[in-house]
C-alpha cells in the first residue's frame, strides 16, 4: 500500500522531469485538491458503497467462516487499513487517470482522439497491473477504469475518482478483517473465482456516479484551466 502511495509524487515528478508541466495540475485543472468536491462526493458515494457491502457481506452464504485471527490482529488491520488504503487508491488515481490518461491522451492529434486513446489505454494498463486471467475481474477493472476516467475528465480533477477507489477497498478490507477472513483466498484473481453477480453492484455504482456527473456538467461540458477559459473569452470578445 505505501508502494503505491508513492505513486502520488512520483506520477508528479514523472510529469515534471519528461514533460515539463507542473506536478500538482495532476490534482485538478486548477493545480490543487478541491476538498469541496472530494467532501460532496464522499457523502453521497460512501453510502451507496455502504449499501453494497451490506448486499455482498449480509447475504446468506457469501462469507465463509473465519478463520484464526487474534482480536490485536484485526484492529491493527483495521487501523492500518484506515491510515493506508485511501493513500493506496490515491496513488493508483494519480497514476492511472492522472499521469497515464494524460500521457495516453497526447498521443493522438485532437481532442476528442486524444480522449478515446487516453481512456482505452489507461483503461486497459489499470486492468493489466492487476494480473487476473479472469474474465469478469478483467471487466470489472476495465468498467472502474473507463468510468473514473470519464468522471475525472469531465470534473477537470481527481477528486471523485479517488473517492469511488478509496471507498470501495477500504470498506472492502475493513470487512474482510473484522470477519476473519482468509485473506490468501480474498485477493485471489485467477480464472473462475469471478462472476457477474460480484461486479454488477459495483459496476452500477460506477456508472450511476458517471451520468449524475454528465448531468450536472451537460451545460458546463468538461472543466478546464482557468487559462484557457479566459483565452476562449477573449476569442468570443474579438470580432
Amino acid at each position: 500500500m505505501l508502494s503505491l502511495a508513492l505513486l502520488i509524487p512520483w506520477s508528479m515528478l514523472i510529469q515534471r522531469w519528461l514533460y515539463g508541466v507542473k506536478g500538482p495540475s495532476l490534482h485538478s485543472v486548477v493545480s490543487r485538491f478541491r476538498f469541496d468536491i472530494f467532501g460532496r462526493a464522499l457523502v453521497i458515494i460512501l453510502p451507496a458503497w455502504l449499501v453494497y457491502i451490506g448486499v455482498q457481506y449480509l447475504a446468506p452464504g457469501s462469507v465463509p467462516e473465519g478463520i484464526a485471527w487474534t482480536n490485536t490482529n484485526v484492529l491493527l488491520f483495521i487501523l492500518a487499513t484506515l491510515l493506508l488504503t485511501p493513500l493506496q487508491a490515491a496513488g493508483e488515481e494519480y497514476g492511472f487517470r492522472g499521469l497515464v490518461f494524460r500521457v495516453a491522451g497526447g498521443w493522438a492529434r485532437g481532442a476528442r482522439a486524444g480522449l478515446v486513446v487516453g481512456i482505452l489505454v489507461s483503461a486497459v494498463a489499470f486492468a493489466f497491473i492487476h494480473f487476473s486471467t479472469d474474465p469478469w475481474l478483467n471487466l470489472h477493472y476495465v468498467i472502474f477504469a473507463v468510468g473514473t476516467a470519464l468522471i475525472t475528465w469531465r470534473t477537470g480533477g481527481i477528486e471523485i475518482a479517488v473517492v469511488l477507489h478509496a471507498g470501495i477497498n477500504t470498506l472492502v478490507l475493513m470487512m474482510e478483517a473484522a470477519l476473519r477472513q482468509d485473506f490468501q483466498a480474498a485477493v485471489d484473481r485467477s480464472a473462475g473465482v469471478g462472476e457477474i453477480a460480484m461486479i454488477l453492484a459495483p459496476a452500477i455504482v460506477i456508472t450511476l456516479t458517471t451520468v449524475v456527473v454528465f448531468v450536472i456538467t451537460w451545460r458546463s461540458g468538461p472543466a478546464r484551466t482557468p487559462a484557457l477559459q479566459s483565452q476562449d473569452v477573449k476569442r468570443v470578445a474579438v470580432p
